[in-house]
């Protein structure tokens, strides 16, 4: 896998600012809202030449992005994009933030109440990835 480039995790912060920005106030209404959290977006990579994938962190949940080079595409995007990774295949759906960013998302586990600081839930994300990256195993017959 191709490594990010600098520009391209600037644009993953900017991402996960304007996510903040407009979902924050209703996360914050959430009973399983945990203050020790915020928003980021982690443990990204090229998944093919139109995404890149990654995790992206919020006070609640611990969800699955895919983000579109947005310079290849001259026709607005899907509504929904199925992901196909070694783990399966995910289907996401599209979200439109402020400042021009698009993301395709899908929920991976829902109250991260339970952890205790932003490494934590990095290490959740790196974890939540591998696996997603790992082909299922094929049980014996």
């Amino acid at each position: 896998m191709q490594t990010l480039t600098a520009d391209e995790y600037t644009f993953l912060s900017e991402l996960a600012k304007a996510y903040r920005d407009v979902h924050l106030p209703a996360i914050k209404q959430k009973s399983d809202w945990n203050p020790r959290l915020g928003v980021d977006a982690l443990c990204f990579q090229h998944h093919d030449a139109e995404h890149s994938v990654g995790a992206l962190i919020t006070p609640c949940e611990l969800w699955l992005v895919a983000v579109p080079d947005q310079s290849l595409f001259t026709e607005p995007l899907a509504d929904s994009l199925t992901l196909s990774l070694p783990s399966g295949a995910y289907q996401l759906s599209l979200e439109h933030l402020p400042g021009g960013y698009e993301l395709y998302k899908r929920v991976i586990l829902h109250d991260l109440s339970e952890l205790e600081s932003m490494q934590e839930a990095a290490r959740l994300a790196q974890q939540m990835m591998a696996r997603l990256m790992q082909p299922n195993e094929e049980p014996d017959a």
